[in-house]
């Protein structure tokens, strides 16, 4: 395949924007080349600046559960458009799309709506905080949050490929206030809640890890994080923003049948338009100004073309009774089809799989945790990766991100794509 003009674009853009990209890691320095401008995108397929056609498995790192450009999301855009793009007042629609969310997940009886994922974090915490008149928080190593200071401690992702895990930027202070706890270890948690005793504000935390690839939960592990929290007087907050209305209509909270205590939402909740939220019982909740203490504002929270957006999908998704198990069935095919390819080879891997959330990893052991998502062969990942783009497939540029099916994937893409793994597996 031809990049010329992606080069040419990417050289344009690193003039004007730090590092050419405003996401860092879109540059593909964890994986080397250039990266790849889109143009347009439908269904199961980006289309770059060269003309070429990718089959994707990032999907917006996670909205595009329908696929892109799904016509219902893009005729409510235009049609909300003509009549405004932002007011910076109550709309409506708002009310109707929390309505229909608060329907949808298990344990929450109010959400409000904000511009992003990291902001939905970030207030989450603030919350928690206020709720518990507590500063201190448990964050797992690996798991992103966004970009807020207090979740840049062992990040993974982004984090880990450009620059450091603890962020240039983020105060001692802050960091302090910051605990960080292994995945997946139940007994680590328990020892600092032992050091922190009547500290600790809140868990954070992934349910299905994405941002070391994809890592699910051990048995009994968010079981024993709840029983934690009850007993500590501490909130458990589950950010959804990758499982939320993907892994089923409720998220993780539905899939694993574990009650949290603030749930945050991004990426699915708009239709892949810019958007966040955050929702929890209605003790919690009514904390938030205007008719508590908490203050959180956002002149763009609860944009009409996001909430536009957003209705469809989610509309969509629930009305679909059978879409989460369409998802799970075609990311089991795919699961299966890279199983049989790479063990046609002598290379060593492990697959992790949680719904359509699923990634490979270039190493023999159980994938669990940070650590052992970090000794992945990162060199045969690279050289994965860019014969798979050759290939016209589109995965994630990084090891430490899971892969994202959408149902626009028809079964001859995953053919498609399981041929074209057998045929790279062989030449690394």
């Amino acid at each position: 395949m031809l990049y010329e003009r992606s080069s040419r674009l990417f050289a344009e853009a690193e003039k004007v924007i730090p590092g050419g990209v405003n996401s860092p890691v879109r540059a593909f320095r964890a994986v080397g080349g250039t990266p790849i401008f889109v143009k347009e995108a439908k269904g199961a397929y980006l289309y770059d600046e060269d003309g070429n056609r990718l089959i994707d498995y990032i999907n917006s790192w996670g909205p595009m559960i329908l696929g892109h450009a799904y016509e219902p999301v893009v005729n409510a855009v235009i049609e909300r458009a003509k009549k405004g793009t932002s007011f910076g007042m109550p709309t409506a629609l708002e009310t109707e799309i929390a309505e229909l969310a608060v329907s949808m997940v298990p344990n929450i009886d109010k959400i409000r709506f904000v511009n992003s994922g990291t902001e939905a974090c970030m207030s989450a915490i603030r919350l928690a905080r206020g709720f518990t008149g507590r500063d201190k928080i448990i964050k797992f190593a690996g798991c992103y949050h966004g970009h807020s200071d207090s979740f840049l401690i062992q990040a993974g992702s982004g984090a880990v490929t450009f620059g450091t895990p603890n962020s240039p930027g983020v105060t001692k202070g802050t960091a302090q206030d910051t605990l960080l706890a292994q995945y997946n270890d139940l007994q680590n948690v328990t020892d600092l809640f032992n050091a922190n005793k009547g500290e600790i504000a809140a868990i954070i935390i992934e349910p299905v890890a994405g941002n070391m690839g994809c890592i699910p939960p051990v048995d009994g592990f968010l079981e024993g994080l709840r029983q934690l929290c009850d007993a500590h007087g501490t909130l458990l907050i589950f950010d959804e923003v990758m499982t939320g209305f993907r892994l089923a209509k409720g998220g993780a909270q539905e899939l694993f049948n574990i009650k949290a205590d603030i749930v945050a939402f991004g990426k699915v909740i708009g239709g892949g338009l810019p958007v966040g939220a955050f929702a929890a019982r209605n003790e919690i909740m009514n904390y938030l100004a205007p008719i508590g203490p908490v203050y959180q504002a956002g002149t763009l929270s609860g944009n009409p073309l996001a909430m536009a957006a957003g209705l469809e999908m989610l509309k969509t998704l629930n009305s679909d009774a059978d879409i989460y198990t369409r998802l799970d069935a075609k990311t089991a095919y795919l699961e299966t089809g890279i199983r049989q390819k790479l063990d046609e080879t002598d290379l060593v891997y492990t697959i992790n799989r949680t719904g359509s959330m699923i990634s490979v990893h270039f190493d023999a052991s159980p994938v669990t945790d940070f650590k052992s998502a970090a000794k992945g062969d990162n060199e045969t990942f690279k050289k994965f990766f860019h014969g798979l783009l050759a290939e016209g497939i589109y995965i994630a540029p990084s090891a430490y991100e899971t892969w994202f099916i959408t149902d626009a994937l028809t079964y001859d893409d995953l053919d498609e794509t399981i041929a074209a793994i057998g045929r790279v597996s062989k030449t690394l």
